[in-house]
């Protein structure tokens, strides 16, 4: 990771940029305090995400389709709980 200044983020922005591309994160600091971090972003997927990569890892139960208990739908609704 590639640490720099406001200052030399500033004066050296294009070619941070191409390191960026190139896959480095560049750590952008003021004060010698950490501020942000640059990073390229992922390329778009081409392909559908994959269907069924946890098959059999967990279980839905019947329970899982009842309905939820009053004090939880009213937390959900923003009231505040009954005594």
């Amino acid at each position: 990771m590639i640490r720099v200044t406001l200052e030399e983020l500033q004066r050296d922005l294009t070619q941070l940029l191409h390191r960026v591309e190139n896959g480095e994160k560049v750590l952008v600091c003021k004060d010698d305090v950490p501020i942000a971090e640059v990073r390229s972003v992922p390329p778009k997927r081409r392909t559908p995400r994959p269907i069924g990569l946890a098959k059999g890892e967990f279980e839905v139960t019947e329970e899982f389709f009842e309905p939820l208990p009053e004090d939880i739908l009213r937390a959900f609704e923003g009231e505040e709980p009954e005594d």
